[in-house]
């Protein structure tokens, strides 16, 4: 896995609501320090201070369900997370994740543990356990979805086919 990326796993149960990962009454501010210091606050103490860039984080079923807050997945980000494997998401923290550009793996995370070593291939969707040796592979996602988060979110990818001189519009 040449192109892999590595990183420690943090690891959730089941039904992790986008209000434990950012409460609201942390979202309605523009300082993203401050909003990235209360993530998943009410499960794990410091967590935003736990994570360096490149980690994973790992969950059971319903990762992401309840309010469509587009702040979950932005402050996940924030706080250096790259990856977020579960084994079911939210149809909206699914999509919002993949606009902002935060990849998601959902596959079985059976035998994953916190401070498990994982590294994960992209292009393939393998994604490795360096501790036990346990390999999963993702669900692929679709052809659009792999550009959108190739291009670092929608918004990228957009500015992107506007330079490239591209049409737009939508048929």
């Amino acid at each position: 896995m040449q192109n892999a990326w590595t990183g420690v796993a943090h690891v959730f149960g089941d039904a992790i609501d986008t209000d434990v990962i950012i409460p609201g009454k942390y979202t309605k501010s523009l300082d993203f320090n401050a909003m990235k210091r209360h993530t998943l606050k009410e499960i794990t103490n410091d967590f935003s201070g736990k994570c360096k860039l490149g980690d994973f984080v790992v969950a059971g079923h319903d990762f992401g369900i309840g309010s469509s807050r587009e702040q979950a997945p932005l402050v996940l980000k924030l706080c250096g997370i790259r990856c977020i494997v579960a084994k079911s998401f939210s149809r909206i923290f699914y999509r919002n994740a993949i606009n902002l550009g935060l990849y998601l793996v959902q596959c079985n995370t059976d035998g994953i543990s916190d401070g498990d070593v994982l590294s994960y291939d992209p292009p393939t969707g393998t994604l490795t356990n360096q501790c036990n040796g346990k390999t999963y592979i993702g669900q692929p996602l679709p052809d659009i979805m792999q550009r959108i988060l190739e291009h670092g979110g929608i918004v990228p990818y957009i500015m992107d086919l506007r330079l490239e001189g591209k049409d737009m519009t939508l048929e």
